[in-house]
């Protein structure tokens, strides 16, 4: 074999070795060879000496019968690593402890990733509320209010290249259709903020707004509710304090 034959083979499994460790991290619980190698694509005997060498190195985990496979403990700690270093999460800390205190709501501050936003922190309601959204976790842009939030930071013209014309349905309020999406985003211009109206998770209504310290924004702040708790007045008070911490958030930020 040539150096770089060589070289393009290494490279070939650094690829699948991401691949298959993102397969893992969107899919909790354990899943057989079988399963892994329909949704890959890969050779079953290569596919299966690289799960064997991920799970030696702590990647990947087994079940009891070694045939099953999981995420591993390490990319908890990678994880661990990348919100412990963000300046941007250690800079907000202050204000979303704040704004979940004054609303008593869970609020959260995510962060935009190709077509999804992924929760960077959380500060859980003081309600009685089941946990529907943790650090780590991905969710589609155009479901939540974050998402909207900042795809109203791009051009019609750039929404329409980053999404397909026909989008997931999560629950029977989801927006499915792209063009329609624009048409929202539209008004999440005029108005400052965007709705989520129980698009992601029945039952709850959401509230986000992006942070402007880049343009088009990266990052933006949330306030969920549930629908049954949601009055007028509760509601206005949620976006005038979410205005608020967008601002505070914008002034730490600036420099970052």
């Amino acid at each position: 074999m040539s150096a770089a034959d060589a070289g393009g083979s290494q490279v070939k499994s650094a690829v699948r070795t991401v691949e298959l460790l993102e397969y893992f991290a969107a899919r909790p619980g354990m899943h057989s060879l079988a399963a892994v190698q329909e949704a890959v694509g890969y050779p079953k005997s290569s596919l299966y000496m690289l799960l064997r060498t991920l799970v030696d190195l702590g990647w990947i985990e087994t079940d009891t019968t070694g045939t099953r496979y999981g995420i591993g403990v390490r990319a908890l700690l990678v994880g661990t690593s990348y919100i412990d270093g963000d300046e941007v999460v250690a800079a907000a800390r202050p204000t979303l402890d704040r704004l979940a205190d004054d609303t008593t709501e869970t609020v959260h501050l995510a962060r935009l990733d190709g077509t999804d936003v992924v929760y960077l922190a959380t500060r859980q309601s003081q309600h009685y509320l089941r946990p529907f959204a943790r650090v780590g976790r991905r969710l589609p842009v155009h479901s939540t209010s974050l998402g909207k939030a900042l795809l109203a930071t791009f051009t019609d013209d750039q929404v329409r290249g980053m999404l397909p014309p026909n989008l997931a349905q999560l629950t029977e309020h989801t927006i499915t259709d792209r063009e329609a999406l624009i048409e929202e985003l539209h008004a999440v211009r005029e108005q400052g903020y965007a709705v989520d109206r129980e698009e992601n998770t029945l039952g709850l209504r959401c509230f986000g707004l992006a942070i402007p310290y880049r343009t088009p924004a990266r990052d933006a702040v949330s306030c969920s509710v549930p629908v049954a708790r949601l009055t007028p007045d509760h509601e206005q008070m949620i976006k005038d304090m979410l205005f608020a911490a967008r601002d505070r958030l914008a002034l730490v930020t600036r420099r970052l």
